[in-house]
């Protein structure tokens, strides 16, 4: 026996190897599917329909040759019906490539969405998907649901359109759905972004963390390295409230509350139920009266309050109160000088 040979499982006996089994194959490439791969084309055929809103029935309609036009070159046939409100498409002898009605498909749905044929036909191509994200039940109250997705368009759709630079994808926000046609990668962040606006997360911070990555990967050395340690951190911030002020709990009784009395009983107890019309105008416009000159008082005064002239203080000079312990110096000196000069 060799001892250099490697021991040989049973498992890779009989193994032959593989095509991919060389590093010379890109396992992420997207070959193009051609009419020499599939030559006896579909066995059954298969179709999707969709409705649209009225407002697009215009614009459908003068588009409508082109997308035929379109359809036609993979071999898919469509339909528009006015009547319905519907878009269909279906297969056909002629289609070779079994996921291209799918394909259609996704182009009439986003056509029924806002979406323009040019961008929808994109969806055609093999490295291009659509994905449609349905907004309107991420958030309750519509008036938050409202701010929120004009948050993620922004002042003159300048964030959307920050979105659509970093993200190479093209993002349409109609109604309660948002649209995005591009790669898979761009497609899985918009998502993430769109579903983070939402549920109250600013698009700015998701904005900085693309744009980082983007001049990280520019980089040979930090291509290939985690990048946690460049990304930013949001922490989110608890915001004090104002707190509401519990009512405190009244001690339980089986009792009910004493019944309110009404206006009649209260008109009984003063005796004004008694009175008649005229003595209960009469009396009705004694109040009005009363009231009114109350009024009348207190407004006058708050007049007359610029006419008072404010009070000035007057300064009073205090004059110096001489005591038995101040000494004159200069009469003191006059004395010394006579006494001396007597002398």
């Amino acid at each position: 026996m060799d001892e250099d040979k490697p021991e040989v499982r049973k498992k890779d006996k009989n193994r032959k190897d593989k095509p991919w089994d060389h590093d010379g194959i890109e396992h992420w490439k997207i070959e193009k599917f051609t009419e020499e791969d599939n030559p006896n084309g579909m066995v059954e055929q298969s179709s999707f329909a969709t409705l649209f809103p009225k407002y697009r029935e215009t614009y459908l309609r003068e588009v409508w040759p082109l997308v035929k036009e379109k359809l036609k070159q993979v071999g898919v046939s469509c339909n528009l019906d006015v009547i319905e409100g519907s878009m269909c498409v279906s297969t056909t002898r002629k289609t070779f490539d079994p996921y291209v009605i799918i394909k259609s498909r996704d182009v009439i749905k986003l056509l029924s969405r806002g979406v323009t044929f040019d961008q929808a036909c994109r969806v055609l191509e093999d490295e291009i998907n659509c994905d449609i994200i349905k907004i309107r039940n991420l958030v309750r109250n519509k008036e938050k649901f409202v701010k929120r997705r004009q948050r993620l368009i922004g002042p003159n759709g300048a964030t959307l359109k920050a979105l659509e630079l970093l993200t190479e994808c093209y993002i349409l926000v109609q109604g309660g759905t948002v649209s995005a046609i591009g790669t898979f990668k761009g497609l899985k962040q918009v998502r993430k972004i769109v579903e983070d606006t939402l549920k109250n997360i600013h698009p700015i911070y998701n904005i900085k963390t693309l744009m980082i990555k983007r001049e990280l990967a520019k980089d040979p050395l930090l291509k290939d390295q985690n990048w946690d340690r460049f990304l930013p951190k949001f922490k989110t911030k608890n915001v004090q409230r104002k707190k509401s002020k519990k009512k405190e709990k009244k001690p339980y009784t089986p009792f009910p509350p004493p019944q309110q009395e009404s206006k009649i009983d209260q008109q009984l107890a003063s005796g004004e139920y008694f009175l008649k019309n005229d003595e209960k105008f009469a009396k009705k416009m004694e109040e009005k009266k009363s009231k009114q000159a109350s009024v009348g008082m207190k407004r006058k005064k708050q007049r007359d309050k610029a006419f008072v002239p404010p009070t000035e203080e007057v300064k009073v000079k205090q004059k110096k109160v001489k005591t038995d312990t101040d000494v004159d110096l200069k009469k003191l000196k006059k004395n010394i000088k006579q006494t001396k000069i007597n002398i």
